[in-house]
């Protein structure tokens, strides 16, 4: 496939899996593959990625997680740590 027809998004898995966890705090692993078009490795590596980085953090309530995400943590570019979390999950907020 040339470069002009490979398919490519805006948002990477890391920001599509954050979002969907923002949306729904209790959703299971397999539930955040599915949506995100990836892998249920790859979403909990993603996962695994964010809670690592301080971005998430999980309580166990029975046999799922429930994420919490914090909302003034910083984007990680160099040109974008002046950007809040919360500020990028506000723009894909579901309307209630």
């Amino acid at each position: 496939m040339d470069d002009q027809h490979r398919p490519w998004t805006f948002l990477t898995s890391h920001a599509r899996v954050l979002i969907l966890i923002s949306q729904n705090p209790e959703i299971r692993a397999r539930d955040v593959a599915a949506l995100a078009d990836i892998t249920e490795r790859s979403a909990q590596r993603v996962i695994a990625d964010l809670r690592a980085a301080g971005y998430l953090t999980a309580e166990r309530v029975g046999r799922r997680n429930s994420y919490k995400i914090s909302t003034t943590a910083t984007l990680r570019h160099p040109n974008e740590q002046n950007v809040e979390i919360g500020m990028l999950l506000e723009a894909f907020r579901k309307p209630t």
